[in-house]
């Protein structure tokens, strides 16, 4: 049995970026994709529940990293105008007997919960997590954060990671949640509301706080549970 729940909420910047879909096929199998567009406006906003739609039909069908290509295609040409939306994403498979795999392209997120220990899945593709992980101080690193390294529209296969997920509580996550509500806070959270994906969905996007200067981004979760 496989149970789900998401939620979406706007920051303080105009129209929401962020969208999210789960999809579920007559055998059961359900995938599930988080997009957050890089930028904001209309054109922005428009496009991203599409990604989102393609990319968790084809991962249900397919496999995440299908999906993902597949919603990379729409975007890859600029368009005549040049001003061609373009975004982040995660994307998660999950089939009937409870296995679940996820891919991923840019700084959205994936996390599993085992029960008393939250694990977290995906590396952020930015210029900030490469100097972290090559030794670079992290002041300096911190500031190179928004850097992405890859992004939908550019995505290969050789840019889209892919890992399996062994717990029974998955929890994809745009960067307005995990970048703005502590990791302490996000495990009491999920620890409270684990036995329900629709309000941890609810409660999680709830939880991002206005930063020091006022700004609050758009927030995205979506939580899947099997049994």
């Amino acid at each position: 049995m496989i149970t789900t729940g998401f939620a979406t909420r706007e920051g303080t910047a105009a129209d929401n970026a962020d969208a999210a879909k789960i999809h579920t096929l007559a055998d059961g199998t359900v995938g599930a994709s988080v997009v957050d567009g890089i930028g904001h406006g209309p054109h922005t906003s428009a496009t991203a529940p599409l990604l989102a739609e393609t990319a968790a039909r084809i991962a249900a069908r397919r496999g995440p990293l299908a999906g993902l290509l597949t919603a990379g295609e729409l975007i890859a040409d600029p368009g005549l105008d040049g001003e061609e939306a373009d975004a982040v994403a995660v994307a998660a498979r999950v089939s009937p007997d409870g296995a679940v795999v996820v891919a991923w392209t840019g700084d959205c997120r994936a996390y599993g919960w085992n029960g008393t220990t939250l694990n977290r899945y995906t590396d952020d593709h930015t210029v900030g997590a490469q100097l972290r992980r090559n030794g670079v101080a992290l002041d300096l690193a911190k500031e190179h954060d928004n850097w992405l390294r890859t992004t939908l529209a550019r995505a290969t296969v050789g840019t889209v990671y892919t890992a399996a997920i062994p717990d029974q509580l998955v929890i994809l996550t745009s960067d307005g949640i995990h970048d703005q509500v502590a990791t302490d806070l996000m495990e009491s959270i999920i620890r409270e509301y684990a036995d329900d994906p629709q309000d941890l969905a609810s409660v999680l996007v709830r939880a991002a706080p206005r930063n020091e200067k006022g700004y609050r981004d758009d927030a995205t979760a979506i939580v899947i549970r099997t049994f």
